[in-house]
């Protein structure tokens, strides 16, 4: 408990001033809680990023400004995110042409897992590599899977921490009013 009381000390000196905030409407808000996922009231900058996809080819978080981005911590050996991904798939599939993208971030498997787990599955969505965990230990991931929400600005609007099924009415309405 002092750890993360200390950690959370550091964390408000030296990188709240740093951060750039706005609000989420509260339209939007509500339709987000209405899904079960975390709304933020006040938005922060995420941290720009570039990882190796499992073709091969980097990408960086920044180059998707001007998209809502769901981006998403898992690994092949966790229940929950692959309880989640089905549903993620078809949310992704239902918006990736109306400015959304979906960026699952694998965390510290090989490529080979990695890959023939996607492919057994045939998910459609972006799949990035942390094989060394640096990204995640930025972003602060204790548990899996965890999701950030981002906003067309790159402003974090709210997060998931668990699994939660995609493809619901409530997820839909959210993402319906957050991407017109």
């Amino acid at each position: 408990m002092k750890k993360t009381f200390i950690f959370f000390n550091v964390f408000l000196f030296f990188l709240l001033p740093q951060l750039s905030f706005a609000q989420v409407s509260e339209d939007i808000a509500r339709l987000l809680k209405n899904a079960k996922i975390q709304v933020y009231s006040k938005t922060a900058d995420m941290e720009d990023f570039t990882l190796p996809l499992l073709n091969g080819e980097n990408i960086t978080l920044s180059s998707l400004k001007g998209k809502t981005v769901i981006l998403n911590f898992w690994a092949t050996w966790c229940p929950p995110c692959r309880a989640e991904m089905p549903s993620m798939d078809t949310f992704y599939k239902r918006y990736k042409d109306k400015s959304l993208e979906i960026l699952a971030v694998d965390i510290g498997e090989n490529i080979n897992t990695v890959r023939q787990f996607i492919q057994k599955n045939n998910y459609s969505f972006p799949i990035l590599l942390d094989t060394t965990r640096r990204i995640s230990s930025i972003y602060g991931i204790e548990a899996i899977p965890t999701t950030y929400i981002i906003d067309r600005q790159g402003k974090i609007i709210g997060r998931v921490v668990g699994s939660i099924y995609w493809d619901t009415p409530q997820v839909y309405a959210a993402f319906d009013k957050l991407l017109n």
